[in-house]
């Protein structure tokens, strides 16, 4: 079951994709953090896939601010200029912000059980990093995040669960960010990374360029588990 909820900040409103489980609630919950694309065809399988996995799952319209209702893919170089303009004025901070109000409103559902995890993809990727760090998320994973080499000081501080996917030939990650990420986190208990030799950005976007199968899956089921692990 899919639906759409309002979420309320001192900026404004926003909406959120949500999807039910089929069994009864109260359900853990999970904010899928969209890619550059904004809700599209691709998050709503996500929120689809979590809430099959027994999770209230929501995702945030997080380009708000700049345009609501964004829903484009990545099959037009018009759509592509698009969602990195988008990309280029997005502000991060506030991103975050509105993701800790996504995770306020879930908990106080009775429908939640109280517990919230984050999964983010891209842009997405960046905020589910960023979302460990500034939230009180109970579980963030982050797929092929851009931009985490700007924050690794802020990641010394890393104390909530986080697990990152990290596409080691990512063409929007150099293998010296790569690097330095892993370092970074590398002695914190909290961190859980998996690296994927030869895939590049975006290998767990089903109908991408860059698309694998069996990586996608193993980054799923890891997920899964880690989910599992902390949420329920």
């Amino acid at each position: 079951m899919a639906e759409h909820w309002t979420i309320t900040t001192p900026d404004g409103d926003f909406h959120a994709y949500v999807a039910r489980p089929a069994t009864p609630g109260p359900w853990p919950a999970v904010v899928a953090i969209q890619e550059i694309f904004g809700i599209n065809h691709v998050m709503r399988e996500v929120c689809a896939w979590l809430a099959g996995q027994g999770y209230l799952a929501l995702c945030p319209d997080l380009f708000w601010r700049l345009e609501r209702g964004v829903d484009i893919t990545d099959k037009s170089q018009p759509e592509w200029d698009k969602a990195l303009d988008l990309m280029g004025r997005f502000d991060v901070d506030k991103g975050v912000e509105d993701i800790r109000a996504t995770i306020d409103h879930i908990r106080g559902l009775e429908s939640c059980s109280g517990k919230v995890g984050a999964v983010g993809y891209c842009l997405g990727g960046k905020l589910a990093f960023l979302t460990a760090l500034r939230t009180d998320s109970d579980a963030s994973v982050g797929y092929y995040g851009v931009g985490l080499g700007q924050h690794l000081e802020e990641a010394k501080g890393l104390a909530r669960p986080l697990m990152l996917h990290i596409a080691e030939e990512d063409g929007f990650v150099p293998k010296d960010v790569q690097a330095s990420v892993k370092a970074a986190l590398a002695n914190n208990p909290n961190a859980v990374i998996h690296s994927y030799p030869g895939r590049d950005h975006a290998f767990a976007r089903p109908g991408g360029a860059h698309y694998h199968h069996e990586d996608a899956e193993t980054a799923n089921a890891r997920t899964a588990a880690f989910l599992a692990e902390h949420l329920k």
